[in-house]
């Protein structure tokens, strides 16, 4: 089929929930891929950070066919060796001693939630409430929509669920004066905000939430949904600052492209969930499990997180180099591979012309482009996209 016969079939029998573009993906390789007409763009989006290794990575592949072959799901009944194996080398390589696995990043903050729930009902006198941020996005289940900090996701969905509040990211004054000794129980933070614009916090923002939360007894949770596993040079975003969560959630990349999600914790308070307390039907399961191995020894000893900090570098100049020459780029940051040019105007226009001419890019909080190429990209990509970007930003 070619692209307008896909977009036919879907908008007739899809529900209408994306704003898509007019073109189906088919196939990809590495950092490109080639739509149902033929055509072939560079991909800076790479599914959302989910394609890490980018697309049809050998290892990945391997991985499939390798666990296809012997057993694709049981029930959580039973023990799952690649589950069990994926979750030790979570906690080898971590602050965490223990692994929950779920299906997506919206799972993993569900299980985060509840757990700091369960802790604060268990250990903490009853405490419930969680602080998070104002322009955080952490799922769109009614509890992750209501932690989250965006209108946009929580309108249309009252009443919402009671129990969490929002205060200014980066702003530790803020948190500190909004925990209230009788109910809070955790606050959660992303340590690089995605979806709110690429925004990285000042190096003593998650310091200063660790300090408050051991002076005020509660727990400190990291949404790494996006920022984790080698997005910003190393496997989690936490280690660039010297600081530890009590639980992290990961999901994206972890997957390799297939959905699986987790969420890590400490044992003092893993230990809040007991047999009955949480459960995924397909969470964990062989096949995602198995993927998810390939993704993590690649990550450590496949060279991809060398090479996310040297083409991050790399991709970070360039960009730099384009706002000096557009007056209209207000700034760019980031790290590794997560980056953001902030323009004056709305980037959406931007991301379309970009499309026609051969480069998937994605806007983020209206004025914000967003660069999470997967972390295998090298610089011919790389320079191919950007010239594409350069030639649609010099007419503009």
């Amino acid at each position: 089929m070619n692209n307008r016969q896909i977009i036919n079939i879907t908008e007739k029998y899809v529900a209408n929930t994306y704003a898509r573009f007019p073109v189906a993906l088919v196939r990809g390789k590495g950092a490109r891929v080639w739509d149902a007409d033929g055509k072939e763009y560079i991909d800076f989006v790479a599914g959302i950070a989910v394609n890490g290794l980018g697309h049809n990575h050998p290892a990945v592949a391997r991985a499939i066919r390798a666990q296809a072959g012997k057993l694709l799901h049981v029930s959580n009944l039973y023990h799952i060796e690649p589950q069990s194996l994926l979750a030790r080398e979570i906690c080898r390589h971590s602050f965490a001693e223990r692994v929950f696995f779920c299906n997506s990043g919206a799972e993993a903050n569900e299980a985060a939630i509840k757990l700091a729930r369960r802790y604060g009902a268990e250990w903490l006198g009853g405490k419930y409430e969680v602080l998070s941020t104002y322009n955080s996005f952490h799922g769109r289940t009614l509890a992750t929509l209501t932690a989250t900090g965006q209108e946009k996701v929580r309108a249309g969905y009252d009443p919402l669920p009671t129990g969490f509040r929002q205060v200014p990211y980066n702003d530790l004054r803020a948190m500190e004066a909004a925990i209230d000794e009788k109910t809070t129980v955790a606050i959660l933070v992303e340590p690089i905000q995605g979806e709110g614009g690429v925004v990285v916090p000042d190096r003593n923002y998650l310091q200063g939430l660790r300090e408050l939360c051991d002076d005020r007894e509660i727990l400190l949770i990291f949404d790494e949904v996006q920022s984790g596993m080698g997005r910003t040079g190393k496997l989690f975003a936490y280690e660039h600052y010297g600081v530890e969560p009590d639980i992290m959630t990961l999901a994206k990349a972890l997957g390799g492209g297939l959905p699986l999600g987790a969420m890590a914790a400490k044992e003092k308070v893993a230990r809040s969930f007991v047999p009955g307390a949480h459960a995924s039907t397909f969470g964990g399961n062989p096949l995602a499990c198995n993927v998810g191995l390939a993704v993590l020894d690649t990550l450590l000893r496949g060279g991809a997180l060398k090479n996310c900090v040297q083409m991050g570098r790399f991709l970070e100049n360039r960009l730099e180099e384009m706002r000096r020459r557009f007056g209209f780029v207000r700034d760019i940051r980031g790290q590794g591979l997560i980056l953001g040019m902030e323009l004056e105007q709305d980037a959406g226009k931007i991301v379309e012309d970009c499309l026609k001419a051969g480069l998937l890019i994605n806007a983020t909080a209206h004025k914000v482009l967003r660069f999470i190429p997967p972390l295998t990209i090298g610089k011919k990509d790389i320079e191919q996209g950007l010239a594409i970007l350069e030639k649609v930003l010099a007419r503009q």
